[in-house]
């Protein structure tokens, strides 16, 4: 019997996350609240986690102080077998300059790899909500005799133009094309009305993987980026192959949610996919104790529903709320409401997300809204309720009407 296969795991988490703004203006992108308590980087994390690996990095860049803070409050590994979650900022080890690119990052941090000696390494993004056992799709990647396999996801056909889209031989299990969000695209021979999108997770034997980007970095027309330059290498050599997330079976998911996956690139996405979390059977489902999104233990009190100082019941429809929020007398319904979350008497918060530590003052409304950490409403303000109002005071406001309101904003009546 063959020994098994040493994995290695790494997250590219360097990413600015521009259309994300005004989220990203304070914060790396993997580290933006999700969910009430979670950040993004905690689905990445979880997946690799609960798929069995031990060794795993994250590459920073962007405004790390607190995706880098997180992962060594949060994600502490006994030492003992080697397991470890580490941080890695961008160190110019290759010169006086930064990462360019997803490929460029791992290219100067090849050291990582030299020290650990994987055979395969799982290479992932750090900004998707998703469930997924890794090594089933590395079993299938030894099995399949590929050096690179990208994993994807069946996507509507009319969504091609948004992806990367995996154009599959099914008899050899390789890729013949890659195609970077084509217009013409044409559908899965088993599925007309969908293509196979790449979900930006790519399983690589680990020689392969190093001589891929150290060939990459020498070229002096390549963009340096994994899906863009390094698969297309491995494709043109006749090495990638595909693994479809059909075949990826997570314990305890359900027909409804086994196959959801979410890139929250955009402020729309984003949006969506907190409203995914809500409904009575979800899109997603986060209270599925076999495959558990891990998260910082937060030292706080439970939610508390209580009569506002004048007797008004407030009641919560179709919601999340998290750890430490009072809601005194107010309305909610279909919103994610973060930690330590204050909303005072004759308050309304409707179809809107609020990160930790926001104050809703006493007739204050918020409709359709993100609200970002800290910040305060003022007695009878209103956010996401006149559009004009919003964008005069500077509120970022999408074209379906999604209002956005930053970091510590204190907002008047």
């Amino acid at each position: 019997m063959s020994a098994p296969k040493k994995v290695f795991g790494i997250i590219l988490a360097g990413g600015e996350g521009k259309r994300l703004m005004p989220l990203t203006a304070d914060r790396a992108k993997p580290a933006v609240p999700f969910g009430g308590q979670y950040r993004l980087i905690d689905f990445a994390i979880s997946n690799l986690i609960n798929s069995g690996l031990r060794q795993i990095v994250v590459l920073t860049q962007y405004k790390s102080h607190s995706l880098d803070r997180h992962i060594s409050q949060t994600w502490r590994l006994s030492a003992l077998l080697n397991s470890y979650v580490a941080s890695v900022p961008a160190q110019q080890r290759l010169g006086k300059r930064w990462f360019s690119g997803s490929a460029d990052a791992i290219l100067q941090s090849l050291n990582l790899i030299v020290d650990e000696k994987p055979d395969i390494v799982v290479v992932i993004g750090a900004d998707h909500v998703y469930r997924m056992d890794f090594m089933q799709m590395v079993q299938a990647h030894i099995e399949s005799g590929a050096a690179a396999t990208v994993a994807g996801i069946r996507q509507p056909l009319a969504l091609a133009s948004q992806f990367g889209v995996i154009d599959a031989d099914a008899e050899t299990g390789r890729i013949r094309q890659f195609l970077e969000k084509p217009t013409d695209a044409t559908g899965l021979t088993d599925s007309p009305n969908e293509v196979l999108a790449s979900m930006g997770n790519y399983v690589f034997d680990a020689d392969a993987l190093v001589a891929a980007v150290e060939a990459d970095g020498e070229s002096a027309t390549s963009g340096h980026d994994m899906g863009g330059d390094i698969i297309p290498y491995f494709v043109d050599r006749g090495e990638a192959g595909y693994y479809d997330m059909k075949q990826n079976d997570v314990p305890g998911s359900s027909p409804r949610d086994r196959s959801y996956w979410r890139d929250v690139g955009t402020i729309e996405s984003f949006f969506d996919a907190h409203m995914d979390l809500i409904s009575t059977l979800p899109v997603f489902n986060l209270y599925n104790t076999d495959w558990p999104i891990h998260a910082q233990s937060v030292n706080s009190p439970p939610a508390k529903f209580v009569r506002d100082s004048v007797g008004r019941i407030g009641n919560a429809i179709d919601s999340i709320v998290s750890l430490g929020s009072v809601l005194s007398g107010t309305h909610l319904e279909r919103s994610v409401v973060g930690p330590w979350t204050l909303a005072a008497g004759g308050s309304t918060i409707t179809d809107s997300v609020l990160f930790d530590g926001v104050r809703v003052g006493a007739g204050a409304r918020v409709r359709r809204a993100i609200l970002d950490k800290n910040v305060v409403l003022e007695d009878g303000a209103t956010v996401g309720v006149d559009r004009e109002r919003d964008l005069e005071r500077g509120y970022t406001v999408t074209e379906s009407g999604i209002t956005v309101v930053g970091k510590g904003v204190h907002v008047a009546r």
